[in-house]
């Protein structure tokens, strides 16, 4: 046990982060090993890999995830603003080299090779986009004479811009609804509320006439007769065979037949071989992370902390829901990954730099009240400075 008294930064991290946030979030990374464990080997063995090929590289990236949830728990608000503007700035850069020299899959160019490994940049640029958001908003409130406002539309007209050209309609649409919420958070009229829906109905109805794949995505959703349906069905059928406790680890059969078992229809597999109750426990898990992140955000009264993590949160929850309702065919494909369950080393990390930027915005910090007594509450980012 630490004791109270123990003033070490070790001691002073472990007394003052959330451990029911911190705890649902290592939840989810060991259950993204075990269940890659029941979802790739025979996406492996398809592709003429080894049969744990999968597995092993989940592990290996959840390694360095779990350093960099941990780490990034450790930092100070001010720091997270500096980190997110770091993270932003490569990753854009490489946004752009991947149009160039990235590698093409699936009719997208959205990976590049680093080190032996291939990156997603897009995936580490949504969590310090919003962080950036959230801080241009903030100052805006604060001071004036800060151009906030302007330079939060300049950001996402550049991510979605890059973002398209890839192109990546989802996680354009993901992007775009995390930063229309941040300024609904902020408290804005509503004519630019209607002003932003109305952008976002046109750019959806754009994206419909002048992007085929989306196009074929609509129409397959709103009338299945119209093309290849195969993946979907495929998955709705496996909820209905694993019933409420499912037909066992490693009994099931969709894992075999359905090419991206393993991730954006990972969801699939807990329901055919754990049945609903699980994946009602795993929504159950998503929902407890999404509604303490948002509790914590309505009791922060400093307009950056609140903005981030409120932000983070809905990026976080957004996501799994996306992926969670294209596998009960609720709404078109997206490709959207499953954060922490779903394969992929890009992913993992991503919601890795998310959870511990959320694990950092809601720790408990002293704070001087107004009788000059130390009492324990969050540090506003203008008190680091």
């Amino acid at each position: 046990m630490v004791s109270r008294a123990d003033r070490s930064r070790f001691a002073e991290w472990l007394w003052t982060v959330d451990h029911y946030l911190l705890a649902a979030f290592s939840v989810l990374m060991v259950g993204g090993v075990v269940l890659s464990f029941a979802a790739s080997p025979p996406v492996a063995e398809r592709i003429g890999v080894e049969t744990f090929f999968f597995v092993k590289r989940h592990a290996v990236f959840l390694i360095p995830g779990l350093a960099i949830m941990l780490a990034g728990s450790l930092m100070t608000p001010r720091m997270v603003r500096r980190a997110a503007l770091i993270v932003f700035t490569v990753s854009l850069i490489l946004m752009v080299a991947t149009l160039f020299v990235g590698f093409e899959a699936k009719g997208a160019r959205r990976w590049i090779y680093l080190a032996g490994f291939s990156l997603q940049p897009s995936e580490f640029l949504k969590p310090a986009f919003v962080v950036l958001i959230a801080f241009l908003l903030s100052e805006s409130g604060r001071r004036s004479e800060v151009p906030g406002v302007l330079f939060s539309f300049v950001l996402f007209a550049i991510c979605a811009a890059l973002l398209v050209a890839q192109p990546d309609f989802g996680q354009t649409m993901l992007l775009g609804l995390v930063w229309a919420g941040l300024f609904f958070l902020n408290g804005i009229s509503w004519l630019i509320i209607m002003a932003l829906g109305l952008i976002g109905i046109v750019g959806l109805f754009a994206a419909y006439a002048f992007l085929p794949h989306v196009t074929n995505r609509v129409d397959r959703f709103l009338d299945p007769s119209s093309g290849d349906t195969f993946q979907i069905d495929t998955a709705k059928d496996s909820f209905l065979a694993g019933g409420w406790l499912g037909r066992g680890p490693g009994e099931g059969t969709v894992k075999r037949i359905l090419p991206d078992s393993h991730t954006d229809f990972i969801f699939a597999v807990v329901g055919e071989e754990f049945g609903v109750i699980a994946c009602l426990l795993l929504v159950s898990v998503f929902a407890f992370i999404v509604l303490r992140g948002l509790r914590h955000a309505s009791r922060d009264q400093d307009a950056f902390s609140r903005l981030a993590t409120a932000g983070l949160t809905v990026l976080f929850g957004l996501q799994a829901t996306i992926n969670l309702a294209v596998n009960l065919h609720l709404m078109p494909s997206k490709g959207m990954t499953l954060p922490f369950i779903s394969y992929g080393g890009s992913s993992l990390l991503s919601s890795a730099m998310t959870a511990g930027a959320i694990l950092a915005l809601t720790r408990r910090r002293p704070q001087p009240s107004r009788g000059d007594v130390v009492t324990v509450s969050r540090l506003s980012p203008s008190s680091l400075m």
